[in-house]
């Protein structure tokens, strides 16, 4: 565009010369001035809202740090703390399948304690077999799924004090009635028994049976997905947890028998960790103040009715 405005321009000045040299009538009339160049808008730059300084009164908390510095038993300053957690042992953790959201009564718990402890709790999920060894080797700062306190695993891990009690009970076919106890299963030698590998479920069925009748499986669902399909003839685990299995299937199972071993639960550190005594405090005010309790109520009573079918 810019090349034939120069040419038109170049043309239009040759012919005023050339009839610049002959004779012409006086012109009537100005010549149009050219209109002045239009100076281009200037481009307005809208500088981004900068966020206030923190300040000495109100200080900028980084996300998911719990609780409050001046209001913690103990300030651990926002710290991180790595919590393993399987997401497949009711009612103490899950992953609700139609929100994607996790919960349980370690995600409440732990929740609770940081807000004591002006901390940031991190859950990282991991399966069951290999974490209490995963923390001893020091992958994670603490490990929260129902864990039982036993001298052996004392050995290699610190345990926070006995949070809860828990029974273990025999989980059977509804329609079953060849024993009541796991002292008349044990003396059929026709009938096995299935568990979750590593537990203390599995160290209690040892007790009472040799391992060539001890099935054990990677997760729990799948040994009661065992016993609905008479592959094994009862499971053996913690009364909270079959408790969660009746109630999903209860025209197929049943809790049965007396408490076969009685059991306190508690989290877990790697050896020397300084996690545990303040972990200790804020458990020890919560039970005191009756927010244990409260998580207790919410989770092991009648009302929670979220089931294996409801979770990831």
């Amino acid at each position: 565009m810019k090349k034939i405005i120069f040419l038109f321009s170049f043309i239009l000045f040759t012919t005023l010369l050339i009839t610049a040299c002959q004779p012409a009538p006086t012109p009537t009339a100005e010549p149009t001035k050219e209109q002045p160049p239009v100076e281009p808008t200037k481009e307005v730059v809208v500088e981004p809202t900068k966020a206030p300084e923190p300040t000495a009164e109100q200080p900028i908390e980084p996300p998911g740090c719990l609780g409050t510095a001046k209001d913690a038993i103990l300030d651990l300053q926002c710290r991180k703390v790595t919590v393993a957690i399987e997401n497949a042992y009711l009612p103490f953790n899950y992953v609700d399948a139609k929100t994607g959201e996790p919960g349980g009564w370690d995600y409440d718990t732990w929740d609770e304690i940081c807000r004591r402890l002006h901390c940031t709790p991190v859950y990282t999920e991991a399966a069951w077999e290999g974490m209490i060894q995963a923390v001893s080797d020091g992958q994670f700062d603490a490990a929260a799924d129902g864990i039982t306190i036993t001298p052996d695993r004392a050995e290699i891990v610190d345990f926070s004090m006995g949070y809860i009690n828990i029974e273990q009970r025999l989980l059977v076919r509804i329609d079953d009635t060849r024993f009541k106890s796991i002292e008349e299963l044990a003396a059929n030698k026709d009938l096995v028994i299935g568990t979750q590998t590593g537990t203390t479920n599995y160290e209690t069925a040892t007790k009472f049976l040799p391992e060539t009748r001890i099935k054990a499986f990677e997760q729990f669902p799948f040994a009661v997905q065992a016993l609905i399909g008479n592959d094994i003839d009862a499971v053996i685990i913690d009364e909270t947890a079959g408790q969660g299995y009746v109630g999903a299937n209860k025209d197929k199972v049943k809790l049965i028998g007396p408490s076969i071993s009685s059991d306190q639960l508690g989290f877990i550190f790697p050896k020397g960790s300084d996690l545990v005594e303040p972990v200790n405090n804020a458990l020890k005010a919560m039970m005191k103040d009756g927010t244990l309790t409260k998580f207790n109520i919410k989770y092991f009573g009648p009302d929670f009715n979220l089931t294996y079918d409801d979770i990831k």
